[in-house]
This record gives structure tokens, C-alpha cells and sequence, in this order.
């Protein structure tokens, strides 16, 4: 079952997607709070997932948590 991915992992990478979109669009309307929120959002997630092992290197731009004030 190496390099497959649990119901779980899967779950939560749907999570931070979908996160990431709602993200953009609050940027799309210049939504500072909204920004703040869902980027603190997605760092909850990617911290759980660290929490599990799970590698999230690849599952969203630093950058894009950066410009939300909170780096990862």
C-alpha cells in the first residue's frame, strides 16, 4: 500500500483545496478577514496532517500562506 493515499489524507488534502479556494476568492474581494481566516484554516489542516505524518510539502505554495500572515 505504499504511495497510496489513506481516506483520511484524502479528506484532509479535499479540506485544504477547498480552503485554498475560498482563500483566493477573499483575495479576489479584497476580504482582509476572510484572507486571515481561511489562511489559518488551511495551517490547522496542514498541521493535523503534520501531526499524522503526512507530507504536505507539495499540497499548497508557502508563499500563499505567507501573504496571508501566517508563514508556514
Amino acid at each position: 500500500m505504499l504511495g497510496t493515499m489513506s481516506e483520511f489524507e484524502a479528506v484532509l488534502r479535499s479540506k485544504v483545496t477547498e480552503a485554498e479556494q475560498t482563500l483566493h476568492q477573499a483575495r479576489e474581494a479584497g476580504h482582509d478577514y476572510e484572507i486571515h481566516l481561511h489562511g489559518a484554516r488551511i495551517r490547522d489542516l496542514l498541521d493535523l496532517a503534520s501531526r499524522h505524518g503526512i507530507d504536505t510539502t507539495r499540497w499548497i505554495d508557502p508563499a500563499l500562506l505567507e501573504n496571508s500572515g501566517l508563514g508556514r
